[in-house]
C-alpha cells in the first residue's frame, strides 16, 4: 500500500474541474477558490496521500500530523510496551500499557479482536500503534479524559454498544491528539466525540461506516468553553454515513480532501458559533442532497441564536449535491487555515482523489517499521 502514501511539496492553487462524465453531474463550488496568498499548503501528484515518511521507522509518526494535531507527539520519548493478550486486562493487555503514567510506544505481538468490558481509558504521552496487525477493539471504546499527547495509529472499531459509548471519546480538557488510519463502524453514540474543551486535533485517513451519529464536536450550548475547540480532519472517507461529517458547536473545523457520499441527513452541519472551512473536499449525495446544514443554537451566554458559518473552497459536489450555503460567511467568521498553520498537504477535489481516498482510508495492510 506503500503508493498510497507518495508526497512531493508545492504550493496548493485552486482546484482543476475534472473532466468526467456528465451522467454524475458535477457542481464546482459555489464560493470562492483557495487563495494562494500566504497559503503554504504543500501538493502532492495528483492521486498522492501525505505522510509518505511516517512508516520509515517505529517512531516516524511523532510531531508528523497535519492541522491543529501537529504537535501530539505520543510516547517518542518512552519505551517500546508489546501488547502479548487479548484480554481486557492484565499482563501484556493494551488496558495495562494505557494506565500506566509514563510515556510509552504501545505495539502489539498478535492480531484479533480484544472486547472491552467498559472504556479503555488512556493516559498522555502514548502511541497505540496498530501497524504490522490487524487488531479490532469492541464492545466499549477508547476515552481520552484529561490527557495529551496522544496517537491512535491503524486500529479498527466496531460494534460499541450502551449508553454514551462513542469509538473515540475525547473530553473533557484532552489535547493534542492524532487519530490516523483507523477504521470505526456501528457505535451506540458517536464514532468520534471531540467536545468539553478538548483541541488541537487531527483526524486523518480514517474510514466511517454504518452508522448514524459520526462525529459531534462541541457538546451543547450550555458548554461555552468549547470556544478553544480546533479540529482538523482531513483525507478522511465518510461511507454512507447519515449526518455529522462533523455537526461543530462553537470552535473551527478546517475540513479537506474529504470524500463524503450517500448521507442520509446532511454532510456537515454548523451550530451555534461553528466556524468551518470546507476546502477541496468531495461531496456526492445519494437520495438527500443537501451538503451543509445551519442548526440555530443559543449559547448559554448570548442573547442571540446563532448557527455559525461555513466557508467552502473549490470542493466537488457531484449526483445533484447542493451546498445550500448561507450568503455570505458573516462578520464573525475570520477562521482562515493560513492563519492556524504554515503547511498542510492538499490537492483539488476531483474523481481521482476520490478514487485514492476510498483505497487509503481506514486500516492499512503496513508493516511494523523497525525501531531505528
Amino acid at each position: 500500500m506503500g503508493g498510497c502514501f507518495s508526497r512531493l511539496s508545492n504550493r496548493h492553487y485552486p482546484p482543476q474541474q475534472p473532466s468526467i462524465n456528465p451522467s454524475s453531474n458535477p457542481q464546482p463550488s459555489s464560493s470562492s477558490q483557495p487563495s494562494d496568498s500566504g497559503a503554504h499548503a504543500k501538493r502532492g501528484p495528483m492521486g498522492a496521500m501525505p505522510y509518505a515518511h511516517v512508516d520509515s521507522s517505529l517512531r516516524g509518526l511523532a510531531g508528523q500530523a497535519e492541522g491543529f494535531g501537529r504537535h501530539a507527539i505520543g510516547g517518542v520519548h518512552g519505551s517500546v510496551y508489546h501488547v502479548t493478550t487479548l484480554e481486557d486486562d492484565g499482563p501484556g493487555s493494551l488496558r495495562e500499557a494505557c494506565r500506566k503514567k509514563e510515556p510509552l510506544w504501545i505495539t502489539f505481538q498478535l492480531s484479533g479482536t480484544i472486547f472491552l468490558n467498559s472504556y479503555l481509558r488512556v493516559s498522555s504521552y502514548k502511541t497505540i500503534d496498530g501497524r504490522g496487525v490487524n487488531i479490532k477493539l469492541t464492545n466499549k471504546g477508547i476515552q481520552l479524559k484529561e490527557c495529551q499527547h496522544v496517537i491512535i495509529c491503524n486500529l479498527k472499531f466496531e460494534g460499541g454498544r450502551g449508553h454514551d459509548v462513542d469509538g473515540v471519546q475525547i473530553k473533557p480538557n484532552t489535547r493534542h491528539v492524532w487519530i490516523d488510519r483507523c477504521e470505526l463502524r456501528d457505535y451506540d453514540d458517536g464514532l468520534i466525540d471531540i467536545t468539553r474543551q478538548s483541541t488541537d486535533i487531527t483526524v486523518s485517513r480514517c474510514y466511517f461506516g454504518n452508522h448514524d451519529k459520526t462525529m459531534l464536536i462541541g457538546a451543547d450550548p450550555t458548554h461555552t468553553g468549547d470556544r478553544c475547540i480546533r479540529v482538523t480532519i482531513h483525507h478522511c472517507f465518510f461511507d454512507g454515513t447519515r449526518q455529522r461529517h462533523p455537526r461543530l458547536r462553537f470552535g473551527k473545523v478546517h475540513l479537506y480532501n474529504n470524500y463524503t457520499r450517500d448521507w442520509g441527513i446532511y454532510a456537515v452541519c454548523a451550530s451555534v458559533e461553528a466556524k468551518i472551512l470546507s476546502q477541496c473536499n468531495i461531496y456526492e449525495a445519494g437520495q438527500k442532497k443537501t451538503v451543509f446544514k445551519y442548526m440555530p443554537e443559543k449559547a448559554a451566554d448570548r442573547e442571540e441564536v446563532s448557527a455559525g458559518w461555513i466557508i467552502s473552497e473549490g470542493d466537488l459536489f457531484l449526483n445533484g449535491a447542493q451546498p445550500s450555503l448561507l450568503g455570505g460567511p458573516g462578520p464573525g467568521c475570520t477562521f482562515m487555515d493560513q492563519d492556524c498553520y504554515e503547511t498542510w498537504t492538499m490537492e483539488p477535489a476531483s474523481l481521482g482523489l476520490k478514487e485514492v481516498v476510498k483505497l487509503c482510508a481506514g486500516w492499512q495492510d503496513v508493516a511494523m517499521p523497525m525501531d531505528s
